[in-house]
């Protein structure tokens, strides 16, 4: 009979100790882990980067695109439209390089339709921007808000749509006078940016930065 008590005091005394391990192996008010803290940190830190880098991106196309826009006014006034498209095709690459040293990132400006096939043709995920913008477009939305950021494998990708203006029909839309498109012949041989209406989608300035982290 003892040897009974005492087999089930020990069964009973295991179990208890069973219970206080498992409830000790996983506390409800356990601790947070430093990766578990750091997550929600890293996370917040990634946005307000990411915000950061789109005001760095807005400024450089702001900084391209004031430029040219002054360049081509200049020349529009001193030879019309034949003068303009020479300051496009020797100044804007100049221009563009200028701004992305200085900016400490890569932009350019690429089209579905684009002018100069070694410079202005859009790749992959850059034609897949173009097309989203041009579908916002049909359902109403106007070119000039549109733009796009991401983050993809640390590198930082911007796109702001460019619409066309009045002045842009000049060497970009249907009627063109007949030296613009002399002009066209002998700058661009492959030319496909025309045909366009004022408040087309024209294309998009990109902006390209590798991160490091």
């Amino acid at each position: 009979m003892n040897k009974y008590v005492l087999m089930v005091s020990l069964v009973a005394l295991l179990a208890a100790c069973g219970e206080k391990s498992e409830q000790a192996a996983v506390p409800a008010d356990a601790p947070k882990t430093a990766q578990q803290v750091a997550a929600p940190a890293a996370a917040s830190a990634q946005g307000n980067d990411k915000a950061a880098l789109v005001e760095q991106a807005k400024g450089a196309v702001q900084a391209l695109g004031g430029t040219l826009k002054g360049e081509l006014e200049a020349a529009m006034k001193a030879g019309g439209p034949v003068e303009a498209m020479n300051i496009c095709h020797t100044k804007a690459p100049e221009i563009a390089k200028a701004v992305s040293a200085e900016k400490g990132m890569e932009i350019s400006r690429v089209s579905l339709k684009n002018r100069n096939p070694e410079m202005g043709a859009a790749n992959e995920w850059q034609v897949a921007v173009l097309n989203d913008f041009e579908a916002k477009k049909a359902a109403g939305e106007d070119p000039a808000t549109m733009a796009y950021a991401e983050v993809v494998d640390k590198e930082f990708r911007f796109m702001k749509a460019i619409p066309t203006g009045a002045v842009c029909l000049k060497c970009h839309g249907t009627d063109l006078s007949p030296e613009v498109t002399e002009k066209l012949t002998e700058l661009y041989p492959q030319d496909k940016a025309t045909g366009y209406k004022e408040g087309d989608l024209r294309g998009a300035f990109v902006v390209v930065k590798q991160l490091t982290q």
